[in-house]
């Protein structure tokens, strides 16, 4: 999933601010990314599996934000997932915004962090 320049300034995004601390979205990142620390509603697809997982999509009527480490993956993710019709934004600056902010990690196994 590669973006042309020119288009890549026409994928929806949106602030780690904007979105809601108990928002569902989408985690694009690795395994062993999402093991060590993600958003608590997050629903976590990775980036290569996004085309054969389209039925995990959270089911809503809302603009579903879409995240990975610092933005790169969740950009392609969301210019594909725009192109199939589905209504998501990029979230600027990934997970290392949401844990810069503040905002609530969650982690099965420990403190959580951003890797």
């Amino acid at each position: 999933m590669s973006i042309p320049a020119d288009r890549q300034s026409e994928i929806p995004s949106t602030t780690v601010a904007d979105v809601p601390d108990d928002a569902v979205i989408i985690d694009v990142r690795e395994p062993n990314e999402w093991q060590a620390g993600h958003a608590p509603n997050a629903v976590h697809i990775p980036l290569g599996e996004l085309p054969g997982r389209l039925d995990d999509l959270p089911d809503t009527d809302e603009t579903v934000a879409v995240v990975c480490r610092g933005g790169g993956r969740s950009s392609r993710a969301v210019a594909w997932l725009t192109m199939q019709g589905f209504d998501v934004a990029n979230v600027e600056g990934g997970m290392k915004a949401w844990e810069a902010s503040g905002k609530p990690l969650h982690s099965e196994h420990g403190s959580p962090f951003v890797v």
